[in-house]
């Protein structure tokens, strides 16, 4: 296997803090492979071999490639931005005991929240910032160990060991400083991005784990960091879509924010941003709605979110035949009540692009008394009705802090999404082709 892509996720998680630095980062990528931006709040001309990706939120992105002015449909690989976190209020600091500081944050997300406890913090996101007449979004990062969310010792509490709760307002607010001076916090955000304190108008800033994405194990077989959910994805389906040769099918890659907390934004996958997308490609290349169902209906999504591993100190919160293990391959979601889109003919038809691909494949179901989450495929599906099917890699710690997953995995991902795009799906009755 190719530790390059190891190495290369590793950098796209540590320059990826948060939704909106992952969008960045996707975006750099994609002008450096020569694709342009649309606005939506313009025009769009769309020509023959054109790329171009649209931003919404400043936090998801849609990218896609015209190959012909007859394309059959969409092939659609999706995944989300964002990751558990805490985000910070605007009224940041809070007075605390000892002549201590503290920042007012809140979670975001179903996180572990213990994993968060005893680590260099610090914060990112986007920042408001008036410029002149105008308000501008920007980008910060504090890159400096700023916080640390400080435990409680045994000695005062007998029961850390045994499941003490914790409170979000009360254990989990981050140890900023120890001083008089108010307004610190903000200071150190705008010297960090360059401005005036009285410039920044309203702020969106989450913590981030300053620990860096790394190989580990007894042969670098394992990776741990922060955001692999679902981070990884993002990096190895934009990979695919890059390195994807032409087929007769649009290819896209869509990422969106705000999975975590439900999907329900204007930039989430339960909004009409793919559609919105996909109705105005079909508008500009001067095609009607009619084609527009037509290409629909011959178009297909993959919905890639990371998967639970086999727990190698639990296995009995795995299903007993059903379950993915490290450095296995892609995994195949499953799930009677639906939570995921896969069924017979999604897991068919993706099962034959990893066999062209020479891409292992995986299954996952939870255990049958064990509910699980639901994931960007059938929320979007109730926008965009298409076949699809529900992918991730295998990962341990899922919501921690800092997350594991297979050093093998990412290539498997990436060749298996480079396959995908290069194909193009037919539904003709009851018979498919991918």
């Amino acid at each position: 296997m190719d530790a390059a892509y190891s190495r290369e996720l590793c950098a796209f998680l540590d320059a990826s803090p948060t939704a909106y630095h992952t969008a960045e980062n996707l975006k750099t990528n994609l002008q450096e492979a020569g694709y342009v931006r649309l606005l939506e709040s313009g025009p769009w001309a769309l020509r023959e071999g054109g790329k171009y990706f649209v931003v919404r939120g400043d936090s998801s992105v849609i990218a896609f490639r015209i190959p012909c002015k007859a394309f059959r449909g969409f092939m659609i690989g999706a995944a989300h931005s964002d990751s558990p976190t805490f985000k910070v209020r605007e009224t940041a600091e809070i007075p605390s005991a000892g002549g201590c500081v503290r920042l007012s944050v809140e979670p975001y997300g179903g996180m572990i929240l213990r994993s968060w406890m005893d680590r260099s913090l610090s914060v990112a996101g986007r920042v408001m910032v008036r410029q002149g007449d105008r308000v501008m979004s920007r980008l910060v990062k504090v890159d400096r160990d700023l916080l640390v969310i400080p435990s409680v010792a045994p000695h005062m509490d007998r029961e850390i060991n045994n499941g003490s709760v914790l409170k979000a307002n009360v254990d989990l607010l981050p140890l900023f400083s120890r001083g008089t001076e108010t307004g610190a916090f903000r200071r150190i955000v705008a010297e960090s991005m360059g401005v005036r304190v009285e410039d920044i108008v309203a702020t969106d800033l989450f913590l981030y784990v300053r620990t860096p994405a790394t190989a580990f194990g007894a042969d670098g077989e394992f990776l741990s960091g922060p955001g692999l959910d679902d981070r990884e994805c993002v990096f190895c389906c934009m990979q695919g879509f890059l390195q994807a040769e032409e087929s007769e099918s649009v290819p896209v890659l869509a990422v969106f924010n705000n999975e975590e907390v439900g999907s329900g934004t204007r930039q989430g996958a339960d909004s009409t941003f793919l559609t919105d997308v996909l109705r105005r490609i079909n508008g500009a290349l001067g095609r009607s709605d009619e084609e527009y169902l037509i290409a629909a209906a011959n178009s297909f999504m993959v919905s890639a979110d990371n998967a639970h591993a086999i727990h190698p100190a639990h296995p009995e919160y795995a299903d007993s035949s059903e379950f993915p293990v490290l450095n296995g391959g892609v995994v195949i979601k499953y799930n009677a009540a639906q939570r995921y889109m896969t069924d017979a003919v999604s897991a068919a038809g993706f099962r034959q692009v990893c066999e062209r691909a020479g891409v292992p494949v995986q299954q996952y179901s939870n255990r049958a008394d064990m509910p699980g989450g639901s994931t960007l495929g059938n929320i979007s599906t109730a926008h965009l009705s298409i076949p699809g099917v529900d992918i991730g890699l295998p990962q341990l710690a899922m919501h921690a802090a800092c997350e594991v997953a297979g050093a093998k995995d990412a290539e498997y991902l990436v060749r298996a999404m480079r396959a995908f795009y290069a194909s193009s799906f037919r539904c003709d009755g009851e018979t498919i082709s991918i």
